[in-house]
């Protein structure tokens, strides 16, 4: 009797919700017709009918693909981020893991980005919306891999994973990082040292 009473008792909710999205994705004749669409009118006519009808329902007639791709990333980042509210542990450190990825990504772009002289602001709306977090602007003020995890880095969830990375760069004698692949190698090389 005590297990029908808290069945489910933390993840009930939670399940109601995935089961809920999993009925919106979209089927196989789904995308069969899309591939079939001409223009960008007829796949918003074809969406209608769909989960994703509200999607573009607000944006003006003459829709460009940016326009989609923004708005499919304002969605994937509501439900994530509402998913990830929701859950109990070890979902949510298992959630919150992947958005590390992205969060990599992000700081890969801007540091390339900050490297070949572009400004932030050009940068900050090619980062991965799964990625973002508040000191992420603040990137272009590091010039060593040290400052990089003491301004920018440290009070993100990435610090444990880069706190053994930040020694000076004289002490191995290893050039300063000019692209991704050399910045990638650097950390590999100054946390193997």
């Amino acid at each position: 009797m005590g297990d029908m009473t808290t069945f489910n008792i933390d993840n009930g909710y939670f399940e109601g919700l995935v089961r809920g999205f999993r009925s919106g994705i979209l089927r196989r004749t789904d995308y069969h017709n899309l591939v079939e669409c001409e223009t960008i009118d007829d796949l918003k006519l074809h969406l209608q009918g769909t989960d994703y009808g509200p999607l573009l329902a607000n944006d003006p007639a003459p829709i460009i693909v940016q326009t989609i791709d923004e708005r499919l990333k304002e969605r994937l980042v509501h439900e994530f981020t509402h998913i990830r509210n929701q859950c109990f542990q070890p979902l949510a450190l298992f959630l919150d893991y992947m958005t590390y990825g992205y969060m990599i990504d992000n700081i890969i772009l801007l540091i390339t980005g900050t490297l070949r002289n572009r400004p932030i602001a050009e940068l900050l709306p090619r980062c991965h919306p799964l990625g973002q977090f508040e000191e992420l602007s603040t990137i272009s003020i590091a010039q060593t891999p040290a400052e990089l995890f003491n301004c920018v880095m440290v009070d993100t969830p990435l610090a444990p994973f880069f706190s053994g990375c930040t020694v000076v760069r004289s002490h191995y004698n290893v050039p300063p990082p000019h692209s991704y692949f050399s910045i990638l190698n650097y950390f590999i090389l100054v946390q193997s040292a």
